[in-house]
């Protein structure tokens, strides 16, 4: 995993995942916006899980069923929207 990202996890050598947390539910949607713009922008789209105070990302590559360069690009800029 590349070391400018911080706390993704990656699962079973499958995915990355990461959780962010805010302290309501509007940031939170707010987030998930920015998050779809920033995958068009890239066509590259991740699950997301968005709950009161907590938005879970998972990254991985469908064709590949698994996790390619694109996931890594996606999941730093996720960072930076964080």
């Amino acid at each position: 995993m590349p070391e400018e990202l911080t706390g993704w996890e990656l699962v079973d050598g499958h995915h990355l995942h990461k959780v962010f947390k805010f302290p309501d539910f509007i940031r939170a949607l707010d987030f998930v916006n920015r998050i779809g713009a920033a995958a068009e922008d890239q066509n590259h789209h991740p699950d997301i899980l968005l709950a009161w105070g907590k938005v879970e990302v998972t990254l991985f590559t469908h064709t590949i069923n698994g996790v390619s360069g694109k996931d890594y690009k996606l999941a730093a800029a996720i960072d930076e929207l964080f």
